[in-house]
């Protein structure tokens, strides 16, 4: 299969590269991390103003750049490579998901403000209970007249600290586990009844426990089929997992690159470490499993336009992705030795990174299963 990028693509790779190069160094970053509000605005507005990257799946219709899957893979495998915390999975990729896919009445509006870097949207998703089952919700939405009446709490809400806007999935009908009766909201965060708290992650982004009480929302506030928005919510779900595979593979290329770098400069017995055998081999590993990680998520990334083979590919990239962030990781720090794990050497921050992106929407054995599943379903 070809897996050859188009020159607009190619452009869009070295604009997105080349910015975060001169302008999200390892110690910009740090600094950046170090102090309030620990993410950059001036970044994101950077991206929107500057670059126009935030409208990289858009139409053009839309005021986008007339891209897809494809593009939201090439800017977050960019971003994997820098370690940037700012919301573009949870804006553009989750927000302007729910908002292409839903017909949603204010779509247009909404996309422009997210364009313009107006609107940061947060994926409040997560129950305590739920582990990892999308259906599995407590959070509640009855109806109130025309609108609807929030209640409920979603934890680790990535990027909710600095988001202007929240898509929040509730029941507003069936039992607490049942595929129906699930309906998505989208919910200013300024909104009355909405409070938050918040806390950095370990590697590096900033989350928050979100409480809803009492809520008011607008009947505008629905996004797609009151009670049937199960897979809508898959379709954009399976949509980030694979970007966030892109990511995965930024992260996982600079471990390699770092830790080959590291042997070649680290002496032992009067000459590099690189020089052992031993040692190569294990490199040749870490290789191996990168380059199964990229070919992967590419696959995952052309079948998203197939709902047949949405979902598997996703879960089977997903897989690999774990699979490649222990292996890789753990082999980076163990051949940088103890100092790998200092705040001072980038590697570590990669390894938390790729710790956090092994378990991201559901661990490795979740979407292992979730594979079998949709395999042995299909063949029935």
């Amino acid at each position: 299969m070809d897996f050859s990028f188009t020159d607009e693509q190619s452009m869009l790779r070295d604009t997105v590269a080349s910015y975060l190069a001169d302008h999200y160094s390892f110690d910009q970053r740090r600094a950046m991390l170090a102090k309030e509000p620990g993410w950059s605005p001036a970044v994101w507005k950077a991206f929107a103003e500057e670059l126009g990257i935030l409208g990289a799946p858009f139409s053009e219709e839309l005021g986008g750049l007339g891209g897809g899957p494809v593009e939201n893979m090439i800017v977050m495998q960019e971003m994997g490579r820098s370690l940037v915390v700012e919301p573009y999975l949870g804006t553009v990729v989750i927000g302007g998901g729910f908002l292409k896919h839903s017909g949603h009445a204010g779509a247009e509006a909404l996309i422009g403000q997210i364009i313009s870097g107006e609107a940061i949207f947060a994926f409040a998703y997560a129950e305590p209970q739920a582990r990892y089952n999308l259906a599995d919700l407590k959070t509640t939405a009855k109806k109130d007249g025309a609108g609807w009446v929030l209640n409920g709490a979603k934890a680790v809400v990535i990027g909710a600290p600095y988001a202007s806007h929240l898509i929040v999935t509730a029941r507003t009908g069936g039992g607490q586990r049942d595929q129906e009766g699930v309906s998505v909201f989208i919910v200013e965060k300024a909104a009355a009844g909405v409070s938050t708290r918040d806390y950095p992650t370990v590697d590096g982004f900033r989350a928050s426990e979100v409480v809803f009480e009492n809520v008011k929302l607008g009947a505008d506030a629905l996004v797609g089929p009151e009670g049937q928005a199960m897979p809508l919510i898959e379709k954009v779900v399976d949509e980030a997992v694979v970007a966030t595979c892109g990511e995965a593979c930024g992260v996982l290329s600079k471990l390699h690159e770092g830790t080959l770098e590291y042997t070649r400069q680290r002496k032992q017995f009067g000459q590099p470490i690189s020089a052992f055998q031993v040692l190569q081999h294990r490199m040749v590993d870490m290789f191996i499993q990168v380059e199964q990680a990229v070919s992967m998520t590419y696959m995952a990334t052309i079948k998203l336009s197939d709902d047949k083979q949405r979902a598997k590919s996703a879960a089977a990239a997903k897989v690999q992705i774990g699979k490649a962030c222990r292996f890789v990781g753990q082999n980076a720090i163990q051949l940088h030795g103890g100092m790998g794990m200092t705040d001072e050497m980038a590697i570590g921050h990669y390894f938390k990174r790729a710790t956090m992106i092994e378990s991201a929407f559901g661990s490795t054995d979740h979407f292992l299963a979730r594979y079998e599943f949709l395999s042995l379903g299909q063949a029935a």
